[in-house]
């Protein structure tokens, strides 16, 4: 489901009316826990987290135009996705929201490698996602990045 909007606000006013408070909701907690360097902005047509350029001047190797993707929300069909690549590219950080997951949610985790699927607005855990994007810094971001994703492009 492509993100109706072209600016964030846009795109946080633009939604199924039943997501508008829970989706904004986590925006709002999600900026407020950003690290010095992250800011709000559209990521691939959606609503993202990124290092913008003026910091990574590089980009998305994917899409070098794009800014490096940290974390981003959507609405879908059948939920609210919220992605981190974080949790993806540290087994570390995985691990412990894996853990802590439970604590802060009666519903199971329904996870894909980046993506959390919350497919009962009232059941999003907004305090453990808060504590997430507090965990890493864009310093940190850019250096797992590179580690991970950069570098082995270049051994390719």
């Amino acid at each position: 489901m492509k993100a109706q909007g072209k600016t964030v606000n846009e795109i946080l006013v633009n939604l199924p009316e039943d997501r508008v408070e829970p989706f904004n909701k986590l925006h709002d907690v999600i900026v407020k826990n950003l690290p010095k360097g992250f800011e709000p902005a559209i990521s691939y047509g959606g609503l993202g987290y990124v290092i913008p350029h003026k910091l990574y001047p590089a980009g998305y190797h994917c899409k070098p135009e794009e800014p490096l993707p940290f974390a981003g929300i959507a609405s879908q069909k059948g939920s609210i996705n919220f992605y981190h690549m974080g949790i993806y590219a540290d087994p570390n950080l995985l691990k412990w929201f894996v853990d802590e997951y439970p604590k802060h949610s009666k519903q199971k985790l329904d996870m894909g490698k980046s993506c959390v699927r919350f497919k009962k607005m009232d059941e999003i855990p907004y305090k453990l996602i808060g504590e997430l994007m507090k965990k890493m810094s864009a310093a940190e971001w850019i250096a797992l990045y590179e580690k991970s994703f950069v570098q082995k492009l270049k051994k390719k």
